[in-house]
C-alpha cells in the first residue's frame, strides 16, 4: 500500500547522514560481537527428526491465514495449496523461500555510531516489550503511562550495557488505541539515539511508524536499509491472523525487518514436550517468515521464538523455568540451519518483585538466550510479573547483569598481556600481584564492574550502607539516572516535521479507545 501523497512525509530536503556530532562520544559499544561458542546440544538425528516432523505440520495440518487474502494470493501463486483459509506446504518449499532473505543485516540508527548488526556473531540487548502495567518499590503495580514509556526509554538510553531503544516498554493507556503508536514511535526517536521497533497492532500503524521513519532518515535510505523492526506473533497453534499478517507485510514491503514469532505455551497453545513445541514454533515461525520473502524478495527477516511453560496444577504461565531454556539451545541451532537471524528467550519472570526469584529466573532464561546464538535479544531488561508489568527496578538490575555478559560474552584473550608470564616474572613465588607493573596497567578494564551489587564486607555494608538490598539501590540508581538524563540532539527540522505528520495523522480520526 503506497503512503497517501497528500499526508506522507515532504521528500527529503537535507542531508540525512550527519544526524549527530562526530566529536560526541557514544555510550558503550553499539552492540557485541561473541567471543565464545553457541552451545549445540542436538546432532544431526536429532536436529533432522525435529525438522521432518516441522514439515509434516505444514504438508498435513497445515496453518490457518485468516482475514488476509492478499496474502493468501501470495500462497497460491507461490504453489502452497489452499483450503478456505487454511493453506499446507510440500517438504522443502518454505527453506526454499527463506534462502532469499539475509543472514545479517544493519539496523540503523539515527546517530550512525549506534547502528545494530543482527545476525552472525552479533548479540543486540533490547528492553523488555509488551506490558500494561509498570511498578517501582514507590508507587506499587499500577497501568503504564507515556511519561513512564519515555522513562523507560531514558532509562536505555542511558545504559552502556543496553544496546537497542526497544518498542512497547510498556502500554501507555493514557493514550487513545489508535494514536499512541505515534507518540511512541516519536518517543524512540526524540530520547534515544539508537535503533528502535515500531507498531504492528494495525497495517496503518506500522506504515506510519515506518513513513516516520522515513521523515528521520529520508525515503530513499530507508528503501534501501533497514531502520526499523516489527515483532509480529502467531496466534498459536497455526494460526496468522491478518492483523499480524498485514503489519509484517507492511514493513517487509517497505524493506524493514519483520520480527517473527510464536508464543507456544507449553499444553494450552502447544505439546507439553518440548521436541513438539520446538517443531510447531519452526513450523509456524518458517511460514511467517517465508511470507515476507513473498511479499518482497531480499527483505531482512529474523526468525523469532517464545517457548514458555506452563503450571499445570493452575494453568498459570511460568517464566524462567528450565524446559523453554534448554529448547532455546535447540531452536538456535535450527535457526543457523536457515541461516536466518535469530530472536530468542530474553530475561523472563514471574516473580511480582524484584526479589531472588526474579533474578534466578531471569538469568536462566537470559542465559539461554546467550548460549543459544540469539542475536536479537527482546525482553533483555524490565520483565515482571509474567511480563503483565514493566519494573523500573528490575530494569537496573538487569541491565547491571547484561553488563556481566558482555564481559562473559568476550571470552577468554590469550594474548601475551592476558597471560602475564611477565607479571610472574616480576612477582615470583610466594608474593602478590597487587602491586605489580601488570596490575596497574590491567586493573581499570581487566574485571567487569557493578554499579549495583554490594561487595563490601558485612560490617561496611551493615553500617555505612544501611543494610540496603539490591532492589533498594536498584530505585536509587533509576531516579538518580533520570535525573541525570540529557537528550542526544535531534534536528529541528526533522523534530517539526514529525509533530506536523502525527498532528496530522491524529486530527484524521477520533479518538478510540478500545
Amino acid at each position: 500500500m503506497e503512503a497517501d501523497k497528500s499526508t506522507g512525509p515532504a521528500p527529503a530536503r537535507r542531508e540525512r547522514g550527519k544526524r549527530r556530532d562526530p566529536s560526541a562520544k557514544p555510550l558503550g559499544i553499539p552492540y557485541i560481537v561473541r567471543n565464545i561458542p553457541t552451545y549445540d546440544i542436538l546432532g544431526e538425528e536429532g536436529l533432522e527428526r525435529i525438522e521432518k516432523t516441522g514439515e509434516r505440520i505444514l504438508a498435513e495440518i497445515g496453518i490457518e491465514f485468516r482475514d488476509d487474502p492478499a496474502a493468501l494470493e501470495l500462497w497460491r501463486k507461490a504453489g502452497a495449496k489452499l483450503d478456505g483459509l487454511k493453506v499446507t506446504f510440500e517438504p522443502g518449499m518454505l527453506r526454499e523461500i527463506v534462502a532469499s532473505a539475509p543472514a545479517s543485516f544493519t539496523q540503523h540508527a539515527r546517530n550512525p555510531a549506534r547502528s545494530v548488526e543482527i545476525g552472525g556473531k552479533s548479540v543486540v540487548f533490547s528492553p523488555a516489550y509488551g506490558s500494561p502495567f509498570v511498578m517501582d518499590l514507590d508507587k506499587g503495580r499500577r497501568y503504564g503511562t507515556i511519561e513512564d514509556f519515555q522513562n523507560f526509554i531514558k532509562l536505555a538510553y542511558s545504559s552502556p550495557w543496553l544496546h537497542h531503544s526497544g518498542g512497547t516498554i510498556c502500554e501507555p493507556v493514557d493514550l487513545p488505541v489508535n494514536k499512541r503508536h505515534l507518540d511512541m514511535v516519536y518517543s524512540h526517536i526524540k530520547y534515544s539515539d539508537r535503533a528502535f521497533m515500531g507498531s504492528v497492532t494495525a497495517e496503518n500503524r506500522a506504515e506510519e511508524s515506518i513513513d516516520m521513519a522515513r521523515i528521520v532518515f529520508g525515503r530513499d535510505f530507508v528503501d534501501n536499509n533497514c531502520v526499523i523492526l516489527g515483532n509480529v506473533n502467531v496466534n498459536s497453534p497455526l494460526v496468522w491472523d491478518g492483523t499480524m499478517t498485514k503489519a509484517m507485510r507492511a514493513y517487509a514491503r517497505a524493506n524493514q525487518a519483520a520480527v517473527i514469532v510464536p508464543f507456544i505455551l507449553g499444553g494450552a497453545m502447544g505439546p507439553v514436550t518440548n521436541a513438539g513445541a520446538i517443531a510447531q514454533s519452526w513450523a509456524e515461525t518458517l511460514a511467517g517468515c517465508a511470507l515476507t520473502q513473498l511479499e518482497r524478495k531480499g527483505a531482512p527477516v529474523i526468525f523469532g521464538n517464545f517457548l514458555s511453560s506452563m503450571s499445570l496444577r493452575s494453568g498459570s504461565p511460568t517464566f524462567g523455568t528450565p524446559e523453554p531454556a534448554i529448547g532455546s539451545m535447540v531452536v538456535g541451532q535450527l535457526a543457523r540451519r536457515l541461516k536466518l537471524p535469530l530472536r530468542c528467550a530474553g530475561n523472563f519472570s514471574n516473580s511480582k518483585l524484584p526479589d531472588g526469584q526474579a533474578m534466578q529466573e531471569g538469568v536462566v532464561s537470559m542465559l539461554s538466550a546467550v548460549h543459544c546464538g540469539a542475536n536479537f535479544i527482546l525482553h533483555s531488561a524490565g520483565f515482571l510479573d509474567g511480563l503483565l508489568s514493566m519494573s523500573y527496578e528490575k530494569f537496573m538490575m538487569d541491565a547491571d547483569f547484561c553488563g556481566a555478559l558482555h564481559a562473559y560474552l568476550k571470552g577468554v584473550e590469550f594474548d601475551d598481556n592476558a597471560l602475564a608470564f611477565d607479571a610472574f616474572q616480576e612477582v615470583g613465588p610466594g608474593s602478590h600481584f597487587l602491586g605489580s607493573q601488570h596490575t596497574l596497567r590491567n586493573y581499570q578494564t581487566a574485571f567487569w564492574d557493578t554499579e549495583l551489587s554490594d561487595n563490601e564486607p558485612f560490617e561496611k555494608w551493615s553500617d555505612e550502607g544501611g543494610s540496603t538490598d539490591i532492589a533498594a539501590r536498584a530505585n536509587k540508581k533509576w531516579k538518580r539516572t533520570l535525573a541525570e538524563y540529557e537528550a542526544p540532539p535531534l534536528d529541528v527540522a526533522i523534530d517539526d516535521e514529525l509533530q506536523d505528520y502525527m498532528n496530522r495523522r491524529k486530527n484524521d480520526v477520533a479518538d478510540a479507545w478500545h
